[in-house]
C-alpha cells in the first residue's frame, strides 16, 4: 500500500503540538481519548483532574482550537470529546517517513479507534 500524507499542514502540527505541551491539556485529551467517542461533561473533567472550572475553560477552548477536541451541548451541559481524526492526523504526520519511506502497519489500519460503546462516567 502507498503510503499517503495527512492532511495537516506543518503549521497544524506545531499548533496541536504546542497545545498538549502542557500538564493539564495533556492530562485533559488523556482522559478523553479514554472516554471514547461519548466524552465527559466539563463538570466531570474539573472534578476527575482537581482542575478550576475557569483554568479548565482556558485549556478546553485551546484545545479545540486546535483540532484536538469537538465540544458539543447536551442539555444544559457541555461535553467535550477528543477528535479521534485529528489526533491520528498528528501521529500520522509524525510518523510518515519512518520505515524509510516504506509502508508502515500503521497504513494499514487506523491508528487509532474509539470505542464505540463505553460505560458512562456519571456527571
Amino acid at each position: 500500500m502507498a503510503h499517503t500524507s495527512t492532511t495537516m499542514t506543518h503549521t497544524d502540527v506545531v499548533k496541536a503540538l504546542a497545545a498538549l505541551a502542557h500538564d493539564a491539556r495533556l492530562a485533559v485529551f488523556k482522559l478523553l481519548v479514554q472516554a471514547g467517542s461519548d466524552g465527559l461533561a466539563a463538570g466531570v473533567l474539573a472534578e476527575q483532574l482537581a482542575l478550576a472550572p475557569s483554568a479548565l475553560s482556558f485549556h478546553l477552548k485551546e484545545l479545540t482550537h486546535t483540532g484536538l477536541l469537538v465540544q458539543r451541548p447536551d442539555g444544559r451541559k457541555l461535553m467535550y470529546s477528543a477528535n479521534f481524526n485529528t489526533m491520528n492526523e498528528l501521529l500520522s504526520h509524525l510518523t510518515e517517513n519512518c520505515c524509510q519511506g516504506a509502508p508502515c502497519a500503521v497504513d494499514t489500519q487506523p491508528v487509532c479507534c474509539p470505542a464505540q460503546s463505553q460505560p458512562k462516567v456519571p456527571a
